[in-house]
């Protein structure tokens, strides 16, 4: 479990493997000591398993339901991933519950510069659109984020300048794709909602 709440922003190292599974590594000073091989890692907000550790290295492997589901088929070498362990049993919950378990993803529709801060805007694809409410929570490259407005076909965060400094964020153009985790919650209350209809 995560909290949504990046720790540090690594550097693709390599992408590569077979069709079958996929391995990444990426590299991140410090960040990963004291972290055990099988440990869970958020890499853009999908928990993955450390199956190699060489220093301030990691590299994690991917299967296609992965590859199909989130950004990380598409990263090249010198990429920015935001990155965070799972969250100790002890821990603070700074953001909201992030299972690091991808929906989907979103495309990037504008970025409107509020003066220092960013609003994010993206079409909201109709499977998405019911487990999300405005003021609600949603995680975009692992990052728990606040729902700012929205529409019928799209929504909306707005993003401080530390978000923009501090995570991949603050790189990311209109037509980028980001990783989309609704909240779990509102996903058991739709399973609920709809065996009792």
């Amino acid at each position: 479990m995560f909290t949504g709440i990046v720790e540090a922003v690594g550097s693709v190292v390599s992408m590569g493997g077979s069709a079958a599974v996929a391995a990444l590594t990426v590299r991140s000073e410090g960040l990963f000591d004291g972290l055990q091989l099988g440990a869970s890692v958020s890499f853009n907000g999908v928990c993955l398993t450390a199956v190699a550790l060489n220093g301030a290295e990691i590299t994690v492997e991917l299967v296609p339901e992965t590859l199909a589901r989130s950004n990380l088929g598409r990263l090249q070498p010198g990429d920015q991933v935001n990155l965070e362990r799972a969250m100790p049993a002890d821990g603070r919950f700074d953001g909201h519950i992030v299972q690091g378990h991808v929906d989907g993803t979103v495309v990037v529709a504008d970025i409107r510069d509020l003066n220092g801060s960013s609003e994010f805007w993206f079409d909201l694809d109709s499977d998405f659109a019911p487990f999300v409410v405005e003021k609600g929570s949603v995680t975009l490259n692992g990052v728990s984020l606040t729902i700012a407005a929205l529409k019928p076909e799209a929504f909306s965060v707005a993003l401080i300048p530390h978000t923009l400094l501090v995570t991949n964020l603050g790189s990311v153009k209109v037509g980028d794709t980001l990783n989309l985790e609704i909240d779990v919650l509102a996903k058991y209350i739709q399973r609920l909602m709809g065996n009792h209809q």
